[in-house]
């Protein structure tokens, strides 16, 4: 069984699954037969319910390389989860640039 933490439109991923390998795409890592725990119906964690949502029907899925954090070969099933990534934190906005019309060149001298 294996955990996977990637990186996905901004927010952090951990999901487990029993395959993980090279796939036939080249620069994405293939991931197999996703777990989801059979947790008791009084208490529902939103987050594990977000992602067998969004992976429900889904076989196998591929993942960038370049969004992976880390693969764990693990004993035992943990929980499933989203968690908000960093870009929720950033609050500075840069200062716009001005650029110069093609039109309007330096004099060089």
């Amino acid at each position: 069984m294996y955990k996977i933490i990637f990186y996905n439109q901004g927010d952090i991923y951990e999901l487990h699954a029993r395959s993980v390998s090279q796939g036939a795409l080249y620069a994405f890592v293939e991931v197999e037969e996703l777990i989801f725990g059979e947790r008791s119906t009084l208490l529902v964690d939103p987050s594990e319910e977000k992602l067998k949502t969004e992976f429900s029907g889904v076989r196998r899925t591929f993942i960038p390389l370049q969004a992976i954090v880390r693969i764990d070969e693990v004993e035992k099933e943990g929980v499933n989860k989203i968690t908000a990534g960093d870009s929720n934190r950033n609050n500075v906005t840069p200062l716009p640039v001005p650029f110069p019309s093609p039109g309007n060149k330096p004099d060089p001298g």
